[in-house]
């Protein structure tokens, strides 16, 4: 495998990913620098990285996806940064690129990586992921991320983008329990975000919401091709808008029991 001419430095955060760490860290060998930043993981994840001869590994709590990205990239050294989450993994052939496009005077400063969808071990090929992309390579000087959002975080970018041909294998789907757990975590950040953006609860939105991603994802996105496992996947995903709205309606009611308390004599 070529070396790129400029270095390149891996992140990663985690939170209890030991069994899929391996194979993400593993795939990104070929990088001058890897950091992990960790999240107290209570899985054996962080005695993993701690003895792992290549990683760098600091413990920081989690607060939000944001923050704790913007925190790991803070930790780079290098400019060209490919970040990752932890159950992804980078193929030969998507490597093989990012060292091609390094190489080779690259003209943007950050570029989107499309991603093929695991669910376990079998390939998920509809179900709205189809044409998931994200940004994963970037020169750390030309980016920061969004305050504006604090989960499906994305970038602020001083300059061009570009997009790769090869796709970043990423396994999203591990069980049920934690996939519903993500999608649960999800909906609850998402649900704070818009109440930092003075958006209100409505029950019509609770009821419509759910309903309407799981008829998108499942038969405009044509997840029913997918068979079972397109029935789980857009069951969970309008689990995290049931969740996202169910925890938009408790922050309103705590804002208005303070709002109370504090006109009490």
């Amino acid at each position: 495998m070529p070396q790129a001419k400029e270095k390149i430095t891996a992140l990663i955060i985690t939170f209890n990913e030991k069994g899929y760490i391996e194979k993400c860290i593993e795939s990104v060998s070929f990088a001058d620098e890897i950091i992990v930043v960790d999240s107290y993981s209570t899985d054996g994840t962080y005695e993993y990285l701690v003895n792992h001869p290549k990683v760098k590994v600091i413990q920081n709590p989690f607060k939000n996806f944001t923050a704790q990205k913007s925190f790991t990239l803070k930790q780079a050294t290098h400019d060209w940064v490919l970040f990752l989450d932890a159950d992804e993994v980078v193929p030969e052939n998507l490597r093989k690129e990012i060292i091609d496009t390094i190489n080779n005077n690259p003209k943007h400063v950050a570029y989107w990586f499309y991603r093929k969808f695991m669910f376990q071990k079998e390939r998920l090929r509809f179900s709205g992921w189809q044409t998931d992309k994200n940004y994963r390579l970037f020169r750390k000087s030309k980016v920061s991320f969004s305050d504006k959002r604090i989960v499906h975080e994305t970038l602020d970018i001083n300059g061009t983008t570009g997009k790769f041909k090869n796709k970043l294998t990423h396994f999203c789907y591990k069980d049920y329990s934690m996939y519903k757990n993500k999608m649960v975590l999800y909906g609850r950040l998402k649900a704070k975000e818009a109440f930092n953006n003075n958006k209100r609860f409505s029950y019509a939105l609770l009821l419509i919401k759910p309903m309407w991603k799981f008829f998108c994802g499942y038969i405009i996105r044509l997840g029913f091709l997918d068979g079972r496992k397109g029935m789980v996947i857009c069951h969970l995903d309008a689990l995290c808008d049931v969740e996202r709205y169910r925890e938009l309606q408790r922050l309103e009611r705590e804002e208005q029991w303070s709002a109370v308390f504090k006109t009490m004599p």
